[in-house]
């Protein structure tokens, strides 16, 4: 408890002092996340287009802690994922369309080609660190925003 408390307050410091309140504006570089836990914000790359998904983080070294890469699909769909090629271990957060966490797979193996399945409905994937979403408590129900969301319809839409 006390390390989550601790990285919950570390990175909560870094996000105000690289900008301010998470209810600044959204934009496409990053996503926060939010749930009874507290809120968090990533610096992301997007990967939309099949050739970027299909790259995604393989062959990375190092992402930094604030760091993560955003996997958008063009409708939802019941995406599955591998390790194939990646170095480093990582958690999938599964987003559905209203920007719903359905799905968390945490520590995804380097290396491994097993499937891992994020259910159906998924319209993004977030991947950071290996670790990082059980250590600030990022799970089933925490919210996602992020401007491809549909405003209409997110739970936490960037124009409230």
């Amino acid at each position: 408890m006390f390390r989550r408390v601790v990285a919950i307050a570390l990175f909560s410091m870094a996000v105000l002092a690289a900008g301010g309140p998470l209810q600044a504006a959204c934009s496409a570089e990053r996503v926060d996340l939010r749930g009874d836990w507290g809120q968090a914000r990533f610096s992301i790359e997007v990967a939309d287009t099949e050739a970027l998904r299909a790259q995604g983080l393989m062959n990375r070294e190092h992402l930094p802690r604030s760091a993560g890469m955003l996997f958008i699909f063009e409708a939802p769909t019941s995406p599955s994922f591998w390790m194939r090629n990646t170095l480093i271990p990582l958690d999938m957060i599964f987003v559905d369309p209203t920007g719903a966490v359905t799905h968390v797979h945490h520590n995804a193996i380097p290396h491994d080609t097993t499937p891992i399945p994020g259910g159906d409905n998924v319209l993004m994937v977030l991947e950071i660190n290996g670790g990082l979403s059980r250590s600030m408590g990022i799970d089933v129900g925490s919210e996602l925003r992020h401007p491809r969301l549909d405003d209409g319809i997110a739970l936490w839409p960037c124009d409230p």
